[in-house]
């Protein structure tokens, strides 16, 4: 199982907005510090503002920042929002013959719950504890 791109890019943000608390970040700064589109940023961000994690502010001297506590914002929860839950396999969409005998969708089924509960386990302040990562993040406000 692979995150998608919206997810990776979901979850940087965060990263990078928790750890820039005494300003708003924005998506140039972002898009640059991670050398990634500011078109994608843009789609995350709106949809990380509409699920209430970030409060965004137009404008010329508009941003984002968090609106929650790094402490209130579970990992599991972000990535379920981001990826959705939907069967790893629809075996409905298509006509099968081991339909009502395979098992694979209930092995997926479960290995999907248990990826979904170890992220549940964290929150972004738990992500955030890493000095190296901490100072790689501090470090991209003065360059």
């Amino acid at each position: 199982m692979q995150l998608s791109r919206f997810s990776d890019y979901t979850l940087r943000v965060l990263f990078y907005t928790a750890t820039h608390t005494e300003r708003l970040s924005t998506l140039s700064e972002i898009a640059g510090f991670y050398d990634i589109s500011i078109e994608h940023l843009r789609k995350v961000v709106h949809a990380l503002g509409k699920r209430g994690y970030l409060n965004t502010f137009r404008g010329k001297k508009g941003g984002f920042c968090l609106a929650l506590p790094p402490e209130e914002i579970n990992i599991g929860e972000v990535v379920a929002h981001s990826e959705g839950t939907s069967p790893l396999v629809d075996c409905n969409s298509q006509p099968c013959r081991l339909a009502g005998q395979c098992t694979l969708q209930d092995a997926l089924d479960r290995a999907q719950q248990a990826f979904f509960a170890t992220l549940r386990e964290y929150t972004l302040a738990d992500l955030l504890r890493s000095d190296t990562m901490q100072t790689r993040l501090i470090a991209s406000s003065h360059s």
